[in-house]
């Protein structure tokens, strides 16, 4: 018998295409769990009751936090109200966010991209620019919706790597890696015990660790999951991030043998 590939939990989007509220994960996502991670995708509706928080991880191996359309409310971080318009999703927020420290506290892999990246910063107490492409010295970090996917998805500039980080050996001991960049929101102030892993050009923090985690949780600002089995950095931090999935699936099948 083969060996059971470890189950990720993914939360979902609470978004409504008329007249219902459905629960929706990107495509991409799902693929890059089953393909790069090789691990079992599994999601997680985010209703308006939030389901128990220790029911989830006692559920699954690891969690992915995706990018998404809307923004984290600024309420949950102290910020400014959002601009007419602005997409949010509350009942998103009310998942993900105690789910965060939870998740690392029981040692249980965690991935964090785009919208998830900034769930994990505000999740430890950090804050987040609405629009960083007004904040002076920082570049415009927004993909042209005009274009084709392709041309938005592509990579806009380099990341410089941390020394020693995690992300470095990853991908290869490169001390700079060029990633596409979608985003408006951006870390204003970082999270406690969070590490930076790696900067854009002007600055902005684009990757963290949890330092204490005893397992795999990064977060970052880009979208690895884009056509990931085309692009070797990208495929590699899946690969790490389901290595450490099929790791915690081992620990939890040992414990549950003792017992």
């Amino acid at each position: 018998m083969s060996e059971r590939r470890p189950i990720v939990g993914i939360p979902a989007d609470r978004r409504f295409i008329a007249p219902h509220p459905f629960h929706a994960v990107g495509e991409k996502y799902v693929h890059a769990v089953a393909r790069a991670a090789n691990a079992v995708p599994l999601l997680i509706p985010v209703l308006p009751e939030p389901l128990d928080i220790e029911e989830l991880v006692a559920c699954v191996d690891g969690i992915l936090l995706t990018g998404s359309p809307s923004n984290v409310e600024p309420h949950r971080y102290g910020g400014d109200p959002s601009r007419a318009g602005t997409l949010h999703d509350a009942e998103r927020d009310a998942t993900t966010l105690p789910l965060v420290p939870r998740v690392v506290a029981a040692g249980l892999p965690l991935l964090g991209l785009c919208r998830g990246f900034q769930e994990m910063n505000v999740a430890f107490g950090g804050t987040l620019w609405q629009h960083v492409e007004e904040v002076p010295g920082h570049m415009d970090h927004r993909e042209d919706k005009a274009q084709p996917l392709d041309v938005q998805y592509a990579p806009a500039h380099e990341v410089r790597l941390a020394e020693g980080g995690l992300l470095r050996r990853i991908a290869g001991g490169a001390a700079t890696v060029r990633v596409n960049s979608l985003h408006s929101q951006g870390v204003r102030v970082l999270g406690e015990g969070l590490e930076v892993e790696a900067t854009a050009p002007d600055g902005l923090v684009e990757a963290f660790r949890v330092s204490a985690a005893p397992t795999f949780a990064v977060g970052v600002q880009w979208h690895p999951e884009w056509r990931v089995m085309s692009n070797d950095f990208s495929q590699a931090l899946f690969a790490a991030f389901g290595a450490a999935c099929r790791e915690a699936a081992a620990r939890r099948q040992a414990t549950a043998g003792r017992r």
